[in-house]
């Protein structure tokens, strides 16, 4: 038997047709990237079809990857959430056998849902995790919370006999987003200083948002380390969809109370599609984000990154490697309002209701000295081309 990040077991016969059921945001998303990469290699010539969300397929409309189409999930409970509709569920399900699919992955958490889901596409084979009270499928893993997330995704893929063959996601930006992306920091620069030239600054990336508020750095925080990025000549872009437009204005707002030049720190939320946002981050020196969809696109496309983590979250979605990766860590074991124990979380243990950030605790001057670092460390990234 092969090893890879699991048991490697033996391929099935006559796959040509895969199906990876991966809900979720855009990080669940790259999680699953590098187990797609292993199938196709793997399985020579098959596709792979992902079930997944409607920002899943903009990305991959809008980057170059290993996944060849994506299908949209019906709303479902625990595998995309939103009101049911049972006749949608049924013509998903009867498209979905049309496909003929020869092998199913479930890569959509422990199973309780997502297994029953999954056998309902009518694949020849299926493997997946599992938790004690999951319907088994064909092969199965169990399902163990604190696990890295990519990792896992690898393990299941060796089940199905596709050893690994990369670690971490890896994508580019289609080259029709390279100008909407020049243009975006064209005019920023216009607006910093009163030069049109981005390629004479450093460009840092701010993303300061995340699908759980626990997660979130304090928009003072990232105030502050805009400000001094821009003190040290930086011009610094502060990302995010329409819904967190106001978050990026106060982030504005306050690095400029703090010190920061006119126009050296803008917010761009709700300005860029997932495609030009992967070319703006391309053409980026470092990206400073919370554990979010967008920090984990930025590494797929070799950006180096700044994370500021929770511990639990570190371990399942937290990048291997340093050289061009910094995580600033918080190590808050408890609810700071109710004093719950977050560290039990997953399947069996729901969470408090509070929404606290468990990541305040960082330090600004910690992660800015980790913006310089990158910074210095890399300097043939400024200017760097986005075409692919």
């Amino acid at each position: 038997m092969r090893r890879g990040v699991g048991p490697v077991l033996g391929k099935f016969h006559g796959v040509s047709r895969i199906a990876v059921l991966r809900g979720g945001g855009l990080g669940d998303l790259m999680f699953a990237l590098p187990a797609v990469s292993a199938l196709k290699a793997a399985y020579p010539g098959s596709t792979v079809t992902v079930l997944g969300t409607p920002l899943h397929a903009a990305l991959v409309q809008g980057t170059a990857g290993p996944v060849d189409d994506v299908r949209v999930l019906p709303y479902s409970e625990g595998v995309r959430p939103g009101q049911e509709d049972p006749a949608a569920l049924d013509s998903f399900f009867a498209d979905m056998r049309q496909e003929a699919f020869d092998l199913a992955l479930q890569l959509h958490g422990g199973g309780r849902y997502s297994n029953p889901f999954l056998l309902r596409l009518g694949a020849r084979h299926t493997v997946g995790t599992q938790t004690p009270d999951a319907t088994p499928l064909e092969r199965n893993l169990p399902y163990a919370y604190y696990q890295h997330e990519p990792l896992r995704a690898l393990e299941v893929a060796g089940l199905a006999g596709a050893p690994p063959v990369v670690l971490e996601a890896s994508v580019r930006p289609l080259a029709r987003f390279a100008v909407r992306a020049g243009e975006l920091l064209a005019l920023a620069a216009a607006e910093a200083a009163g030069t049109a030239d981005w390629k004479a600054r450093p460009v840092v990336v701010i993303h300061p948002g995340a699908t759980d508020p626990r997660r979130r750095w304090p928009a003072g925080h990232f105030a502050e380390l805009a400000a001094a990025c821009a003190a040290d000549g930086c011009l610094v872009l502060v990302t995010g969809d329409h819904s967190e437009r106001q978050l990026a204005a106060d982030i504005v707002a306050g690095a400029e109370s703090a010190g920061a030049g006119p126009g050296l720190v803008r917010s761009i939320a709700g300005e860029a599609d997932l495609g030009t946002l992967a070319a703006l981050l391309v053409r980026c020196d470092v990206m400073v984000a919370n554990d979010s969809g967008p920090r984990h696109l930025a590494q797929a496309l070799g950006t180096p990154t700044v994370g500021i983590y929770w511990a639990g979250n570190l371990i399942n979605a937290g990048p291997l490697g340093r050289a061009l990766h910094r995580v600033q860590i918080s190590w808050l074991t408890h609810c700071p309002e109710c004093g719950a124990d977050v560290t039990q979380v997953g399947w069996t243990a729901p969470r408090c209701a509070h929404d606290s950030s468990l990541v305040a605790g960082v330090r600004p001057e910690n992660v800015y000295s980790d913006v310089r670092l990158l910074t210095a460390m890399n300097p043939h990234l400024r200017g760097r081309s986005a075409s692919p």
